[in-house]
């Protein structure tokens, strides 16, 4: 899971958790909330994103890198509080090669 890669929180539970502290302490939910991602370049991955904010308003720009390899996506969701939020990082995690921002 590369969102935990460098952190002071041992394990995912404890990561999401302080996550979601720090969203209910710098937003006012409902907003909407921008997450980046990048994902090796490949529209499968690209449709396996989409999936997860199926059913939610959001907006996505993709930025391949320099030589294609990677993609830079960006998607701007409208969110009810940090609980969907962190829902979201959660899902997109089990995705095989993404890299959370």
């Amino acid at each position: 899971m590369d969102i935990l890669e460098g952190n002071q929180h041992a394990n995912p539970e404890e990561f999401y958790s302080s996550l979601k502290e720090k969203l209910e302490g710098h937003h006012d939910f409902p907003e909407d909330y921008l997450f980046k991602f990048i994902i090796p370049t490949d529209e499968a991955k690209i449709t396996e994103i989409y999936k997860v904010f199926d059913g939610i308003k959001f907006t996505m720009s993709n930025r391949e890198s320099k030589n294609g390899k990677y993609t830079a996506c960006n998607i701007n969701a409208f969110v009810l509080d940090a609980d969907q939020v962190v829902k979201i990082y959660q899902e997109v995690a089990r995705i095989e090669n993404v890299i959370l921002l």
